[in-house]
């Protein structure tokens, strides 16, 4: 995609790889657009049944790249457009028609949170550190961060990582389920990969429908979420994964999901 952003295809995984140590992993417009294009691709790709992004280096994301700011009143519009891009990035992952798989391979700050906390699973390196960063700059949270921690920690410890901007260690962020996973350094590559072929292999489509349902879920009453699943799982009785599922319930094989 750019020299900082590749794309990786392993069978049915397509994994976003941003490679930009000299720069520790931090965004500037062209990684920024580099990927949001990489993952819009992805998604409407069928042949790709799980998305992965990961970092390279010890670093995951540090958020925008300061360097290429003037530190002033006259950064609105770069910030502005920065913003824009990533949150079309962490917008396509959240609403993929497919899983995703995040893994934190290290540091994860400011704008860089969001995109770690996409994930419908997220493994993180033992050496992997949550560091919110926007207050020693004095800006506000972007990148979908302010979404996701009340969200996944609860709005007191959201406010905590925000206000305090201490650092979360992987085993924190276990603790506090700001991941799914915390495997030692020299496993990371085996269980990112291992998870990302395990999601690849399921039922894409009820995957994809579950994620939505439970991405919305708080913007809807009991009622209309439960006429919403109603909907979902009927529908997909029209699928060639449910009628897999459903021979192999009866068999003694394993189903063999297509993603159809």
């Amino acid at each position: 995609m750019t020299d900082s952003v590749r794309v990786e295809r392993d069978g049915a995984v397509g994994r976003i790889v941003f490679d930009r140590p000299d720069a520790n992993n931090a965004m500037d417009a062209t990684a920024a657009e580099g990927l949001r294009a990489a993952a819009a691709d992805l998604a409407s790709d069928d042949d790709c049944r799980c998305i992965v992004f990961t970092g390279v280096g010890g670093v995951f994301n540090t958020g925008a790249d300061l360097t290429a700011l003037d530190g002033d009143e006259r950064d609105e519009t770069a910030i502005r457009a920065l913003a824009g891009t990533l949150h079309e990035f962490v917008g396509t992952l959240a609403h993929a028609p497919k899983p995703v798989a995040c893994g934190v391979n290290g540091v994860a700050a400011g704008g860089g949170i969001g995109p770690a906390l996409v994930g419908d699973v997220v493994i993180a390196a033992a050496s992997a550190r949550f560091q919110f960063a926007y207050p020693a700059i004095g800006l506000s949270a972007d990148g979908g961060s302010s979404y996701f921690l009340p969200r996944l920690v609860g709005m007191r410890e959201a406010q905590r990582i925000a206000m305090r901007d201490e650092p979360v260690d992987a085993a924190e962020a276990d603790e506090l389920g700001l991941v799914t996973e915390t495997v030692p350094d020299d496993e990371f590559d085996d269980a990112l990969r291992s998870e990302a072929k395990a999601l690849a292999a399921g039922p894409t489509r009820a995957y994809a429908e579950t994620r939505e349902l439970l991405w919305t879920s708080l913007d809807h009453g009991l009622g209309e979420q439960l006429a919403r699943e109603a909907d979902r799982i009927a529908g997909l009785t029209q699928t060639a994964d449910y009628q897999a599922g459903y021979a192999a319930f009866f068999g003694e094989k394993s189903p063999d999901f297509t993603g159809e």
